[in-house]
C-alpha cells in the first residue's frame, strides 16, 4: 500500500497556486482540472491545507492563495497537513503472529524499532525540500521542453 495520494495532490495544489499569477485560476474547478480529479477532492485537501496554515481560502469567495512563502513550506509540512499517516505508523506489521514461534513472538518489537527509524529518516528527507525547490524543478522542466 502506498502513501495516500492526498500528499501529492496537496503538493500539486500548492505548486499551482505559486505558479499561477491570476487569482481566478485558483478556483477548485481550475485546480481539479490540473490535478484531473473532482473539485470536491480539491476542496477537501484545501481545507486541510487551510487548517495547517498553508493557504488562505474564504467561504463563498472563489480562489485561494499561499499563506506562506514557498521557501517557508517544506514537504514535511505538507505531509503533516494532509494527515498522510499517524506518527510512527507509516509501516504496519501483520497482526497476531504465532506466539508459539520464536519469530512470531519477537517480530513486531524488532520491526517497530526499524520501521520507526525508517519513518524518521523519510520525514527528515521531506523536511529538507521546500516548495520553492519543487516549483523551481517544475519550471526548469517546462523550459527544457
Amino acid at each position: 500500500m502506498s502513501i495516500s495520494s492526498r500528499f501529492s495532490v496537496a503538493i500539486h495544489i500548492l505548486c499551482l497556486l505559486a505558479i499561477s499569477k491570476d487569482r481566478t485560476e485558483s478556483t477548485s474547478e481550475y485546480i481539479a482540472g490540473s490535478v484531473n480529479t473532482n473539485p470536491v477532492v480539491i476542496r477537501k485537501v484545501m481545507g486541510m491545507l487551510k487548517t495547517a496554515g498553508l493557504v488562505h481560502v474564504r467561504a463563498g469567495v472563489p480562489g485561494a492563495e499561499l499563506a506562506k512563502e514557498l521557501s517557508g513550506i517544506t514537504l514535511l509540512d505538507v505531509y503533516k497537513a494532509v494527515n498522510v499517516v499517524a506518527e510512527n505508523d507509516l509501516f504496519s506489521s501483520h497482526e497476531h503472529p504465532n506466539p508459539e514461534c520464536i519469530v512470531g513472538r519477537n517480530i513486531q518489537q524488532s520491526l517497530t524499532k526499524q520501521f520507526s527509524a525508517a519513518q524518521k529518516a523519510m520525514e527528515h528527507s521531506l523536511e529538507l525540500v521546500t516548495l520553492a525547490d519543487v516549483v523551481e524543478d517544475i519550471l526548469k522542466s517546462e523550459n527544457v521542453k
